[in-house]
């Protein structure tokens, strides 16, 4: 199972009619619902409010296959961000989390081991910068590692971020932790600027990450490792827009390392260049067929095999 862990939160997303309209979203989330629908067994764990929006929320997982049973419902509200979409840049949010329930995941939420059949854990976004959640996970993370595959994205949201120093220090022992690292081309700019991004991909191997899988937009994406560095052309499509584009990549990448049968600990040492480049190329279509759509929309299994 390729267990997502962190916030689930509902993305005020706009219509042409110039109002917005409320959708489940929230990067794990997202990647939960990617995962299932390319056919991997998938859970989520994590806090959702018993308020509709959280139902909403349920009920999206339910519908699409994912695992509840490390989902704690809880009294507090929701989170809302609403999304605003400028065509020559990524989508910008704005995130309302004061006393909600996602953020308040505690250690208590957390089981003390996690299930025998999770191969992978994956973690990253606003889930780490917002208290107590960002501690909860972090003990986990740490708690998991060398047990199973551990995979992580950044995923920048700069408005949240208070100090950068502290923020890029914790954000570099993160990936030291982790067997793959997704990370999109703006976040490494953002984070390291003038740095190119197999300078930042080496650092980080050094640090301890097993791969490190940088997106780069329309160019598609590269992977390094400590053996090869793999590149891959971006997927054709007419973009409507990018919203959950990095969050459909990550999990798309996943689900082929899990159909390659080496979604383990370790990945790096049983990763070969024909398989980086199967599954660097089965995430860059996915991730170009979530951008065919509006809104996050990940395709199926069916959808991926029909463009072929």
């Amino acid at each position: 199972m390729i267990l997502s862990s962190g916030e689930a939160l509902i993305d005020f997303v706009p219509t042409p009619q110039g109002d917005y309209a409320p959708c489940p979203g929230g990067s794990p989330y997202n990647l939960a619902i990617a995962a299932a629908r390319l056919g991997a067994p998938t859970g989520f764990l994590g806090k959702i409010s018993r308020d509709f929006f959280g139902d909403m929320l349920c009920d999206r997982l339910i519908q699409e296959g994912v695992d509840m049973n490390l989902v704690r419902r809880s009294e507090r509200p929701s989170t809302l961000a609403f999304v605003k979409i400028d065509e020559e840049e990524e989508p910008r949010y704005a995130f309302y989390t004061e006393n909600t329930a996602d953020r308040n995941l505690v250690p208590v939420d957390v089981p003390p081991e996690l299930p025998k059949d999770v191969e992978c854990l994956e973690y990253g976004s606003i889930s780490l910068l917002l208290e107590p959640e960002a501690t909860t996970l972090k003990e986990l993370i740490r708690r998991e590692a060398g047990k199973r595959a551990l995979s992580f994205d950044p995923n920048v949201r700069p408005l949240m971020v208070g100090d950068k120093e502290t923020f890029i220090t914790e954000m570099e022992e993160l990936a030291s932790l982790a067997t793959v690292v997704k990370v999109s081309r703006a976040d490494l700019e953002w984070m390291y600027p003038g740095r190119s991004g197999e300078e930042t991909a080496t650092k980080w191997l050094g640090l301890g990450a097993g791969v490190v899988v940088m997106t780069q937009g329309g160019d598609g994406a590269v992977l390094y490792s400590p053996q090869m560095k793999v590149q891959v052309p971006g997927y054709s499509v007419e973009v409507k827009d990018t919203i959950g584009a990095g969050d459909t990549f990550h999990a798309a990448l996943l689900v082929r390392f899990h159909q390659l049968g080496i979604l383990n600990s370790h990945l790096s040492s049983e990763l070969t260049e024909d398989m980086a480049r199967d599954a660097v190329s089965f995430a860059v279509k996915a991730s170009a067929l979530n951008c065919a759509c509006k809104g996050a929309n990940p395709p199926t299994i069916q959808q991926m095999k029909a463009s072929d």
